[in-house]
């Protein structure tokens, strides 16, 4: 009998693989772990209207009844760690944050997607101040991009490096979560860097930019996806981290080119 964990990812699907739950269930393949999925919503790019994001929401009651089936399925002990991708709308919100407190896993990894292209302005303000009040303050770890720290800190501009750092700091003391807050492309410097927080220790994880500048389609979900991965498979936070940072530097080194305006990556290259 198989002792692998279980891993949960609560994500959307994007059509074309490069983002959302299949590169989160790819990056658990890669680590070893088993994965499983509760859909939020579908996302498909419209190459006619310069791949701008179509968004089709999954009802609340469908997404309940993918998580009652998993969590009856795989006990506590084997599954305690679930990632959080894009969730969508307050109702997705409301339903997931129910579910969060229903079962009490041990680590709530969070990539706090929270401006959701494809919907209307007031729709997407209404979805991320759900997520701030009640996915939020359930998460164990926090993965957030450039925007999403801007957002999350109440910083109205990041530019160098100690902005990001006490951005990040604002983060984990408003949450309690730890944080890896991603620097990615955004910051001046050859150096794609990230900042981790936590109640002990601030770090800075640095790696070479790759990908020419541009953003690489995935790389959010694959980070978040690997801190997930390593905590089940008993990392210490910060190993997990500089763990998933270096999973995601080397998918970005092999990315997978395609026909849409940007390439992806690929997770276990």
């Amino acid at each position: 009998m198989s002792t692998t964990p279980v891993v949960l990812t609560i994500a959307g699907s994007e059509a074309t693989g490069g983002a959302g739950a299949q590169a989160d269930l790819r990056t658990f393949q890669a680590h070893g772990v088993f994965g499983c999925v509760a859909l939020t919503c579908i996302v498909s790019f419209d190459p006619k209207e310069d791949w701008n994001h179509r968004f089709s929401a999954v009802g609340p009651k469908v997404i309940a009844d993918q998580l009652e089936a998993i969590t009856a399925a795989y006990p506590r002990d084997q599954l305690d760690v679930v990632k959080i991708g894009m969730l969508g709308t307050p109702a997705t919100i409301e339903t997931v944050a129910g579910a969060l407190r229903g079962r009490g896993f041990g680590h709530v990894v969070l990539d706090p997607v929270l401006i959701c292209k494809g919907q209307e302005p007031g729709a997407a303000l209404d979805t991320d101040e759900a997520l701030k009040a009640q996915v939020l303050p359930q998460a164990t770890f926090v993965t957030p991009n450039h925007f999403e720290t801007m957002s999350l800190s109440g910083i109205d501009e990041i530019g160098t490096v100690p902005e990001l750092v006490e951005a990040a700091r604002r983060i984990h003391e408003r949450s309690g979560a730890v944080v890896l807050a991603k620097g990615g492309v955004h910051l001046p410097g050859e150096e794609a860097v990230d900042v981790y927080v936590d109640d002990e220790r601030t770090e800075i994880l640095a790696a070479p930019k790759l990908g020419d500048g541009v953003q690489v389609a995935g790389a959010g979900c694959t980070l978040a996806a690997a801190v997930a991965a390593r905590l089940a498979l008993g990392d210490r936070p910060f190993d997990a981290a500089r763990a998933a940072k270096e999973f995601v530097t080397r998918g970005i080194e092999q990315r997978l080119a395609s026909d849409a305006p940007y390439d992806v990556v690929r997770q276990g290259s």
